[in-house]
C-alpha cells in the first residue's frame, strides 16, 4: 500500500506536473471507485489544477475556477497514479480492467488511476473541504508536521492502547504510517513489533519518536523529485526488514522473521528487537511480550 513517503512525492510531482493546467476529461473506470456525488466529478472539467498535497494516506489536490473543489484519493493496498504525457484518446470504459479515473489536461497530458487484483478498494471524493472525507477526518497527528515532538506522540500511543505494530499503523492514531514503514521504524528503534504501547520506558519513547521522524524523512528525501513511475523502485531500494524475510540484517546479520496475517505479512529482527526471541508465525506462536 502507498504509505507516507510515497504519497508525499505522488503530490509534489502532481503539483510539478499538473500545477496550472486546465481538466478537459474526467471519466470514471470504475463506477464503484466514485464515493461522492456532489460535486460531481464533472465539475472538475474547465477548472486549474492548483496543487496537491497529502493529508495521511490520502492525495488531495485542489482545482480552482469557482468555488474551490478537491478531488481526494486513497490509492488502498493496490492502487497507483500513472502519468501520460500523451493520454489515450479514446474515453474510459466503466467496468473493463483496471482503470479507476482517466484525468487529461490542456496540454495533452493526463493520468490514468489504476487498481491491480480483485479487491477493488481504491476511493475517489469530489469533496468541497478535504476534511469533509470521514478518513481524514479522524486521521492522528502526522509525524512530519511541525511541532510533532515526544509528548505529542505519548499522547496519541496513550489513546491508542494495544501493542507498538498496531498502534503505529493504526490511521487515528498516527497520520500516513503503514505496515512497511511501521516494520522500517521498529526496527530503526530497536523495539518489538508485540512490546506494549503501556509499556514503553521514556528512553524507548525517545528511540521511537527519532526513527519514526527519521525514517520517514528519509524515505520522502529518497522519494521526492522521482517520476510517479520509479516511486515504487524508491520505495524498496530503502527497505531494510520489510519485505525483506529470510535475508541478513543489514544491522547485525541475523535472518530477518517474518509474521504472517490474514492478508499481509510483516517482518523483523529477533536479534535486534525482540532479545533473541523468534516468532516464526502468528498463527502458530504466542505473541512476544
Amino acid at each position: 500500500m502507498p504509505e507516507l513517503p510515497e504519497v508525499e512525492a505522488l503530490a509534489l510531482f502532481l503539483t510539478e506536473r499538473a500545477g496550472g493546467l486546465i481538466v478537459t476529461r474526467a471519466e470514471l473506470g470504475s463506477l464503484s471507485a466514485l464515493k461522492t456525488f456532489d460535486p460531481p466529478l464533472g465539475a472538475l472539467v474547465g477548472r486549474r489544477v492548483m496543487a496537491s498535497e497529502r493529508r495521511g494516506k490520502y492525495l488531495c489536490t485542489r482545482f480552482a475556477g469557482g468555488p474551490d473543489v478537491w478531488l481526494v484519493v486513497h490509492l488502498a493496498r493496490a492502487g497507483w497514479l500513472h502519468w501520460r504525457d500523451n493520454l489515450p484518446a479514446g474515453p474510459a470504459r466503466p467496468g473493463r480492467g483496471p482503470l479507476a479515473l482517466r484525468m487529461g489536461l490542456s496540454d495533452g497530458a493526463g493520468f490514468d488511476l489504476t487498481e491491480q487484483g480483485t479487491e477493488k478498494r481504491l476511493a475517489l471524493w469530489v469533496v468541497r473541504d478535504p476534511s469533509a472525507v470521514e478518513g481524514i477526518s479522524r486521521l492522528g497527528p502526522d509525524p512530519l508536521s511541525p511541532g510533532f515532538d515526544e509528548a505529542v506522540l505519548a499522547l496519541a500511543l496513550a489513546n491508542a492502547g494495544g501493542q507498538l505494530k498496531s498502534a503505529l499503523s493504526d490511521q487515528s492514531v498516527l497520520a500516513g504510517v503503514g505496515n512497511a514503514c511501521s516494520d522500517e521504524v521498529l526496527w530503526a528503534a530497536k523495539l518489538s513489533p508485540f512490546k506494549p504501547v503501556a509499556h514503553l520506558s521514556p528512553a524507548e519513547l525517545a528511540r521511537l519518536h527519532d526513527a519514526l521522524v527519521g525514517v520517514l524523512r528519509s524515505a520522502v528525501e529518497r522519494s521526492l523529485g522521482e517520476p510517479a513511475a520509479a516511486l515504487k523502485d524508491a520505495k524498496r531500494s530503502g527497505l531494510s526488514v520489510h519485505a525483506r524475510g529470510g535475508q541478513p540484517c543489514p544491522a547485525c546479520g541475523a535472518t530477518i522473521m517474518e509474521v504472517h496475517l490474514a492478508k499481509r505479512s510483516f517482518q523483523y529482527c529477533p536479534t535486534c528487537q525482540t532479545g533473541g526471541k523468534v516468532l516464526a508465525d502468528r498463527r502458530l506462536s504466542r505473541l512476544l511480550k
